[in-house]
């Protein structure tokens, strides 16, 4: 009777219930951890991967600028085996802002130079990409390589090319302007007044950046199909209002990388002006921050004052990359 009843309640009622453990897991409740679990992984996951990458960055990056902004605190006084420094505050910045070589002279030849150089450099790289984007595979090849090598030359040999062709009396420059009548190549000195001086630097940093800006700017016009244009000349548009209206719109973002990269590396040019006569601390006029930061600090002896001056610069550049990230993202969302 016994086990007829077993049968019974199995048939009927499904078998025997097992006993309910007061303590297990609610199902809710493991969801609940695994959706917490997920989200932890999915923040976690990417800074790990980086993490190699950060920890070189900021041994390459972030201590020197540590300790140049510790410096630019001090009063630092090099010694045999070491340096002693002693904390001054911000006294240095003080200093610094409160110089009047600095706000009529540095910045000014900073920002101004940095501008001439970008515009111009933009514009001669979109010309010669758009003349690349004409020729055959064949003389674009030949081209191309041709103007890379003046980005593959260095600055320092560069400067010295240009330094050549515009020296005093018997440079080519000099005695071609001198043969037209517009100088006296004997009395001339292109590297004695500002203007000049800074022309010449233009023309340098010019001649030494345009390939990269032609090179990037050809490859965002190969993209462009060319039924684009073919509609553009149905509909009577000349060539100006085909690059205008089809050409940067199309590629605004490569325009973008390439203006803000070539501000960020022309705010910063140290060399094409320091190596030209009187860029090297014999005429004050012609300084911009990089070389007032250097001429302070390892001429003058003033290591404070000189990292001040590289921190500002730094403060400069620092904005100006978080302006080109923030258009990069405004961009892509606008993309999107």
């Amino acid at each position: 009777m016994k086990d007829a009843t077993v049968v019974k309640d199995t048939l009927v009622g499904g078998g025997p219930k097992a006993p309910v453990r007061r303590d297990a897991p609610r199902p809710g409740g493991d969801a609940e951890a695994a959706r917490r679990r997920k989200r932890l992984t999915t923040l976690t996951r990417p800074w790990l991967l980086l993490a190699p990458a950060l920890v070189v960055l900021a041994g390459l990056l972030l201590w020197p600028l540590v300790q140049v902004g510790k410096l630019s605190l001090q009063d630092y006084e090099v010694k045999f085996g070491g340096g002693t420094g002693t904390f001054t505050g911000f006294d240095h910045y003080s200093d610094l802002l409160g110089s009047d070589l600095l706000w009529q002279t540095v910045l000014p030849n900073t920002v101004f130079f940095a501008v001439a150089c970008v515009g111009l450099t933009v514009a001669l790289g979109t010309l010669v990409a758009l003349l690349l984007n004409r020729l055959g595979p064949t003389w674009r090849l030949i081209c191309s390589i041709a103007i890379l090598a003046a980005w593959a030359m260095p600055a320092v040999t560069g400067t010295y090319v240009w330094i050549w062709l515009f020296q005093p009396q018997d440079g080519m420059v000099s005695q071609l302007a001198g043969a037209a009548g517009l100088i006296d190549p004997e009395t001339t000195n292109w590297f004695t007044e500002r203007g000049p001086f800074y022309a010449i630097a233009t023309l340098n940093v010019i001649h030494h950046g345009f390939p990269f800006v032609a090179i990037t700017v050809l490859a965002g016009l190969m993209t462009i199909p060319k039924e684009l244009y073919e509609a553009g000349e149905l509909d009577g548009a000349n060539a100006w209002q085909r690059f205008w209206n089809i050409t940067v719109p199309t590629i605004k973002p490569v325009f973008l990388v390439v203006t803000i990269l070539s501000t960020i590396w022309d705010f910063k040019v140290f060399t094409q002006v320091y190596l030209m006569p009187g860029g090297d601390g014999s005429n004050p006029e012609v300084y911009n921050l990089g070389v007032y930061s250097y001429i302070e600090a390892f001429a003058k002896n003033d290591y404070g004052a000189g990292a001040a001056a590289a921190v500002l610069l730094t403060v400069l550049l620092l904005i100006i990359t978080v302006v080109y990230i923030r258009t990069l993202f405004r961009q892509g969302e606008e993309d999107l």
